[in-house]
């Protein structure tokens, strides 16, 4: 196993499963939440995103074979959605779809809204199935399950961690990881795009 393409993986999916931005909408919609309750949404939130990733993992192939489509199509289509999702982060814009009440939600609702589309939505679904192309199966569940586990840390201490972690230093890195979610969208339509003209 390269460590230095695990590592590239992890960076990846670190960037677009975004722990520290879903971290900060998990803090936002269990603020009412007791630490009992905290637990159990995260635990449920992450075991739902960890369902459907691998999912996509084992069955990516026959997805792409079921609907007709190649690899290539799909990095073009990952690509606007990583444009997408970069330049909402990078300019601060919200994408919570207005969950102001996420305060009355049940465990259920709101684990359900951070599993997806924050950790396991269309830009990482894209995001396994081409790395599965690229790099196997066995390099990608780990890169995968690695930032899993980080973000699952991070919402299971949220409350020991909402001491020290501030809405500024979050906002910045959102935007860090933005402008660098950019650059993967650009690399993804760029590839799928001289693929499928053979260039």
């Amino acid at each position: 196993m390269d460590l230095g393409e695990l590592g590239q993986l992890v960076v990846l999916f670190f960037v677009i499963i975004d722990p520290i931005t879903s971290f900060a909408v998990f803090f936002v919609l269990t603020s009412d939440k007791t630490e009992a309750e905290r637990l159990r949404t995260a635990t449920l939130a992450v075991s739902v995103a960890a369902v459907l990733a691998y999912t996509v993992l084992l069955l990516g192939s026959f997805l792409l074979d079921m609907f007709s489509t190649s690899i290539d199509d799909l990095r073009v289509a990952g690509g606007i959605i990583l444009l997408i999702l970069g330049i909402q982060m990078a300019l601060g814009m919200s994408y919570t779809g207005g969950e102001n009440g996420g305060a009355q939600k049940s465990v259920q609702a709101i684990a359900s809204i951070v599993a997806t589309p924050f950790l396991s939505g269309p830009a990482t679904i894209t995001a396994i199935i081409i790395s599965e192309s690229d790099y196997g199966p066995l390099m990608t569940g780990l890169a995968v399950t690695i930032v899993l586990a980080f973000t699952a840390a991070l919402f299971i201490l949220s409350a020991k961690l909402n001491r020290f972690i501030h809405r500024t230093p979050v906002q910045i890195m959102s935007t860090v990881l933005g402008v660098i979610t950019i650059a993967w969208g650009v690399n993804y339509i760029r590839t799928g795009i001289m693929a499928a003209l053979g260039l």
